[in-house]
């Protein structure tokens, strides 16, 4: 799975930080803090379609709570956010579940 010692940080393409904004109105920041606080739960997403890197998925929540359904991959110990969006009513259920 991933260690989050071994990332250095977070790289942003800008038609994924323009669509996230104006299409689910989740900030930058918001996005990054959420890899900082727990419970982050990781599920491995496969291979994406056009290309061999690995996706994933994590649950997690801002610093004021907002729990966000993150789409990712990993490019050069960095962690480049595909998608980002509010959790569904299922996956609040999932996260409230998760033991800290």
């Amino acid at each position: 799975m991933i260690d989050l010692n071994r990332i250095d940080g977070f790289d942003w393409d800008d038609g994924n930080r323009e669509k996230n904004w104006l299409k689910h109105r989740v900030a930058i920041g918001e996005c990054e803090a959420t890899f900082f606080n727990l419970p982050l739960l990781f599920a491995h997403a496969g291979p994406a379609r056009s290309q061999e890197e690995l996706r994933y998925y994590a649950l997690g929540q801002t610093n004021a709570g907002h729990g966000l359904f993150i789409v990712f991959t990993v490019r050069n110990n960095k962690i480049r956010v595909i998608s980002v969006r509010d959790m569904s009513r299922k996956e609040r259920m999932i996260y409230a579940t998760t033991p800290s």
